[in-house]
């Protein structure tokens, strides 16, 4: 599929990948990227995130890209990996999506919709085109859980069968001891696959033996992760009673059980009275939810970022919640928050609020480096909550919405110091910091990269899209 192909050859450009730059030409026809066959694929200016792409018109093979990045590949980099990844989303993309009903709708066309940067966020690594389609959330199926049998003493919400049982997802099952040979309890995929809808206001998260976003983001629940989440999920609860005007709600995730198996775990989700829309399904929905659409995307940029500007100025808090984990609560709108296992925060800065920085298991989650938790808003709040929601849902026009709302909520701080660091980084910036989503996630081990975090991995730039919108 040629859009596939040009949205691999765009994210190997984007990043760099082994100086993939360096090909690039210029001529009277304009610019163009030379592959490793000779050919001359030629490029246009590149939007949002990167100054080239691959220019709409051109007519690309999955082969041609793939051939390219072997020949400039690292012999230790996982070439393999990523082609696998390549065809499993083609495959992905020529099943027929079943958008949802109800209460899972908007994570159906979010699903169906995939991700604004990584090419292949519709593959999941060793997954067969039955089991995408019994199983993930752009087919809108229904399945029911398994359950295994983990001594000790646990929890038990409501809705489990019974004590000592932990939920095992169906595609886990496999890798499970002890699993009952009767399954209980149908549920629904969310956005995000790996948690299911008991209802309307209860949701569980659960490992699968799979990877997203590259193959080294394993889906699967290490140790620690869940009680991690918990934590941050009080700090924030904390900074919310301290900010009593500000229109967002916490999920519940403070029920949940490991049992020290990475397939053995589960997290129950409360959510909050309301309509829950999932940011990522705005761009497709924002018509049929307001009379005034275009009043309703400044409304959530407005929110969006009060809560975000907020977080980072005076308490050294940057949230690592990105399109697909944020929701709006209407009528409000409110923001709503979840999944917060990959928050950054500040000790020294919290310190100076009166609060002590939670205990969490993943050290990495403490900094007190003001430019790390820059790239983390920048990143993802600005980029994938933001801009990337923003101009899919009324193009070139969204990055003006989203300059201005920075602006709005940046101004109430001043000159206070993390604001004139945003301020530097964000609106005054001549380049934007980027991912390397691809590089880090499935081409090259962390051990030499350096990342700490595949997810935190930032190896390029990209022009700043706030300026002259």
């Amino acid at each position: 599929m040629t859009q596939l192909a040009r949205r691999v050859l765009d994210a190997l450009l984007r990043e760099d990948y082994r100086g993939i730059a360096a090909r690039m030409t210029r001529d009277k026809d304009g610019a163009a990227l030379v592959l490793t066959s000779g050919r001359r694929v030629r490029l246009a200016p590149g939007g949002l995130f990167q100054d080239f792409a691959v220019a709409e018109t051109e007519e690309l093979t999955l082969d041609e890209v793939l051939g390219t990045l072997t020949d400039i590949a690292d012999p230790a980099d996982d070439v393999t990996a990523f082609a696998r990844e390549c065809h499993e989303t083609l495959t992905a993309l020529r099943l027929r999506t079943i958008p949802a009903t109800g209460t899972m709708r908007f994570d159906s066309l979010a699903a169906a919709l995939g991700h604004p940067i990584y090419p292949t966020a519709r593959g999941r690594s060793g997954l067969t085109p039955e089991q995408l389609i019994a199983y993930a959330p752009e087919f809108a199926p229904r399945f029911e859980l398994r359950w295994a049998r983990v001594p000790g003493s646990w929890p038990t919400p409501d809705f489990f069968p019974s004590e000592g049982l932990f939920p095992v997802h169906p595609l886990t099952a496999p890798y499970v001891p002890d699993v009952l040979p009767e399954p209980h309890l149908t549920v629904r995929p969310t956005l995000s696959m790996r948690t299911v809808e008991i209802d309307a206001r209860t949701h569980l998260k659960l490992p699968l033996p799979t990877s997203t976003l590259g193959a080294r983001n394993r889906r699967s629940i290490k140790p620690g992760t869940l009680e991690d989440g918990a934590r941050a999920e009080l700090l924030l609860r904390e900074v919310l009673r301290r900010e009593p005007d500000m229109p967002v709600l916490a999920a519940d995730e403070q029920m949940y059980a490991h049992s020290g198996d990475e397939y053995l775990a589960w997290m129950v989700r409360r959510l909050p009275e309301g309509r829950i829309v999932t940011v990522a399904a705005l761009p497709l929905v924002l018509e049929e939810l307001s009379a005034d659409p275009k009043g309703l995307l400044r409304d959530y940029l407005d929110v969006l970022l009060r809560w975000n500007v907020l977080l980072f100025v005076r308490y050294g808090i940057a949230l690592e919640a990105h399109q697909q984990n944020l929701a709006l609560v209407l009528p409000g709108p409110r923001l709503l928050i979840k999944d917060n296992d990959g928050l950054l925060a500040s000790p020294g800065l919290l310190r100076t609020r009166g609060i002590d920085a939670p205990a969490f298991t993943d050290r990495r989650m403490l900094t007190d480096d003001p430019h790390a938790l820059a790239d983390v808003f920048v990143t993802i709040t600005l980029h994938l909550a933001a801009a990337a929601v923003a101009v899919g849902a009324v193009g070139d026009q969204g990055r003006a919405l989203v300059r201005d709302a920075l602006a709005r909520a940046l101004a109430p701080y001043a000159d206070e110091p993390m604001a004139r660091l945003l301020r530097a980084r964000t609106l005054d910036a001549a380049r934007l910091v980027g991912k390397s989503m691809v590089t880090a996630g499935t081409l090259v081990a962390k051990e030499r990269t350096g990342a700490k975090d595949i997810n935190k991995y930032y190896g390029t730039s990209g022009p700043n899209y706030l300026w002259g919108a």
